[in-house]
């Protein structure tokens, strides 16, 4: 098994040791790309590196193909120009819905093939170690107090898990959420020298992305989205800290358009093995994660149901 790390351009990619492109594994094994439609470090990246650890003990090569932009909208139209490719398949998520609502684009989810949501994942507001928010209710009374006054940065489109985290937010404290500004960046690698800098105040984003940094206290959690307290932070629920939010990001793939029914059940079956591995739920367990898994038609619905839920959000908030 070979997994490899590769930027796609015109179709092909760095691959392991001396290939060429990714369209051949070593040794005559089959090879499956992943797609990261952001930048590396991000939830995308994170999701997709475990995905390929954990299925390498099958004879597939795989690679993780990173391809950023737009919130993951380039990587949506390269997906798909790859009509009836069973060998690709993106990570994606509430963030690309979000990109979609908000960034212009010819392409749109309908045209792909939905595989599956794989896993739910807490949102957490944070700060910087120095920030003098030192909980959630500081938060709240600096928020209401100037609402113009606090600078949000997430690292999705506002519509994508973490702006509409703050929309959320800010709605239950009765603030304006357009009253504050909110800066998009291109997945949590970018986010996080933003809010290291200064150069925002507050971040909502994904827990997984930060552990490493909250461990080293370079940034501390005022509040997590959960309905309960999740093991990887120290931090109490919004709920807990007065805020009546309970909210899910999640993560899932897409496959170019035309698959046959043949090759869904063959990624069907994947998944259901990667769902039944100890190894998938030690990963779930590390990263704050839960196992959420959704296929077929019951997955397609989703989609369309959280497309709904993000024009709503969006729309009442502009009239807020």
């Amino acid at each position: 098994m070979c997994v490899s790390v590769a930027v796609l351009v015109g179709g092909a990619a760095a691959g392991c040791a001396t290939e060429p492109a990714v369209f051949a594994g070593p040794n005559g094994n089959e090879r499956v790309r992943f797609v990261v439609p952001s930048d590396a470090g991000g939830g995308y990246d994170l999701t997709a590196r475990n995905l390929t650890q954990t299925l390498s003990n099958d004879d597939t090569d795989y690679d993780v193909v990173v391809l950023p932009g737009s919130g993951g909208v380039v990587g949506l139209g390269r997906l798909d120009l790859e009509v009836g490719n069973p060998d690709l398949a993106m990570v994606m998520g509430l963030g690309l819905i979000g990109a979609l609502e908000t960034t212009p684009s010819a392409h749109s989810i309908s045209e792909t093939t939905p595989l599956a949501r794989l896993l739910e994942e807490p949102e957490a507001v944070l700060v910087p170690a120095n920030s003098p928010l030192r909980t959630m209710s500081d938060l709240v009374d600096a928020w209401r107090a100037d609402p113009s006054g606090l600078t949000f940065g997430g690292g999705s489109a506002e519509g994508g898990p973490d702006g509409v985290f703050r929309i959320l937010l800010a709605r239950a404290i009765g603030v304006d959420p357009s009253a504050s500004s909110y800066r998009q960046y291109e997945g949590g690698g970018q986010l996080l020298p933003a809010l290291l800098t200064g150069d925002v105040d507050v971040a909502t984003t994904g827990v997984s992305e930060y552990l490493d940094q909250l461990a080293a206290g370079t940034v501390r959690a005022l509040a997590v989205s959960t309905d309960a307290r999740i093991p990887v932070v120290d931090a109490p629920t919004a709920r807990e800290a007065g805020v009546d939010v309970v909210f899910a990001n999640w993560r899932g793939l897409l496959a170019p358009p035309g698959l046959s029914p043949d090759q869904i059940a063959v990624w069907t079956d994947r998944i259901r093995t990667l769902d039944d591995s100890p190894a998938w739920h030690d990963v779930l367990t590390r990263n704050g994660w839960r196992s959420a898994v959704l296929t077929g038609d019951d997955f397609s619905e989703f989609l369309g149901e959280q497309a709904s839920f993000v024009s709503e959000t969006l729309s009442v908030s502009s009239h807020s």
